[in-house]
């Protein structure tokens, strides 16, 4: 949970003085942004975090209390200084420059807080961890998931801080990196500087697949089950390996209550299940492009984060991968429009006539073996 400050300059910025602009608070944290598109699309999530006693901790606790979610896994003590970042955003809505105070995150979300909720994590349909996680508390969250087969989804939050999947990659199930959080992965994963960072803005869908595949493969021979890969304004790669069937993730005894789902309802009937020839061969990678959508953009910090809140929402519905990442996509397109980093309001109807558009809109890309 993190206050973010957003500075957007009127004027282009000069350097070593100041220069005429908006200057705005903005809730923000990825972990907390992705738990508060879930609640604005009907799902409760329960959240573990740590928050000082200041004005960036009272913010930030007073919007969880008015939405109505459990402050029972947030932990408040007088030296916890709240983490904090501020940024300047250039002309098109792109973070310009930055400086991250995020430590009490590092050192105060700790195994042995996270362990006073076990119980929560076991009876979740599914735990989503951000980078900002130290190690160890990362690994704690994905064992205490493990012993009851509770799906992890891990966020890489950064560059830098994605190379954290190293030590848990065994117990996750969905990753979502971008291109470059990707090949930070493959080569964290691969142990040294296998791929390169060259730009990826010019590719097309095909040649970008070409040049991203052996990293994706990277990750799915180490174990993770499905590669979420955001490519922005093109959409995202939906990847597994041995085929459709893996994608069918859910929390064994979950499914019972999607009938009375709201959004399980809106999406299902507009967007029916692919139905594929299934295959289990382990050498085969497959992968579906899920197409971005036209938007008015505003800022694009929140996009990300409100495109995995809209799929883990989708999830917890009930709705399966690919139905799920399609109302993330719609969800992400309604973060851009917004000064928030998420929404003040997600209009489900709209959310399932934009979720419909992308879904009718994948395309199999790649359905081929890696050996």
């Amino acid at each position: 949970m993190v206050l973010d400050i957003h500075a957007t300059p009127l004027i282009p910025a000069s350097p070593r003085t100041t220069t005429p602009g908006m200057i705005n608070y903005v809730l923000g944290g990825v972990a907390r942004n992705v738990a508060e598109c879930m609640s604005k699309l009907g799902t409760k999530p329960f959240m573990i975090s740590v928050l000082g006693l200041d004005m960036a901790g009272n913010m930030l606790l007073d919007h969880w209390k008015s939405a109505e979610l459990s402050t029972e896994g947030i932990l408040r003590q007088d030296d916890i200084k709240t983490a904090v970042v501020s940024n300047i955003f250039d002309a098109n809505g792109e973070v310009a420059a930055g400086v991250a105070s995020v430590e009490a995150i590092e050192k105060y979300l700790t195994p042995d807080w996270i362990q006073k909720f076990k119980r929560n994590i076991h009876s979740a349909p599914v735990i989503m961890v951000d980078a900002n996680l130290d190690l160890s508390a990362l690994e704690a969250s994905c064992q205490i998931a493990a012993l009851s087969k509770t799906p992890v989804w891990f966020e890489p939050v950064s560059v830098a801080k994605s190379q954290r999947i190293v030590s848990v990659a065994k117990y996750v199930t969905f990753v979502s990196p971008n291109e470059y959080e990707l090949i930070s992965m493959a080569n964290a994963l691969s142990g040294g500087s296998v791929f390169s960072y060259s730009s990826f803005e010019s590719d097309n869908i095909e040649s970008l697949l070409q040049r991203l595949k052996p990293a994706i493969w990277v990750l799915l021979k180490n174990g993770i089950k499905i590669v979420v890969v955001t490519l922005g304004s093109k959409g995202v790669l939906l990847c597994s390996k041995g085929g459709p069937s893996f994608m069918r993730v859910g929390h064994e005894g979950y499914e019972q209550d999607i009938s009375r789902r709201k959004l399980y309802k809106t999406v299902a009937l507009d967007c029916p299940k692919f139905i594929y020839d299934s295959t289990k061969s382990e050498t085969l990678l497959f992968a579906i492009h899920f197409p971005g959508l036209p938007a008015s953009v505003v800022r694009l910090t929140g996009a990300g984060d409100c495109l995995v809140g809209g799929t883990l929402s989708s999830i917890c519905a009930g709705l399966d991968v690919m139905q799920s990442l399609a109302v993330g996509i719609a969800a992400a397109k309604a973060a851009v429009e917004a000064e928030a980093n998420v929404p003040h309001v997600l209009n489900l109807a709209a959310i399932a006539g934009d979720a419909r558009l992308v879904y009718s809109a994948a395309k199999v890309v790649c359905q081929e073996s890696i050996l």
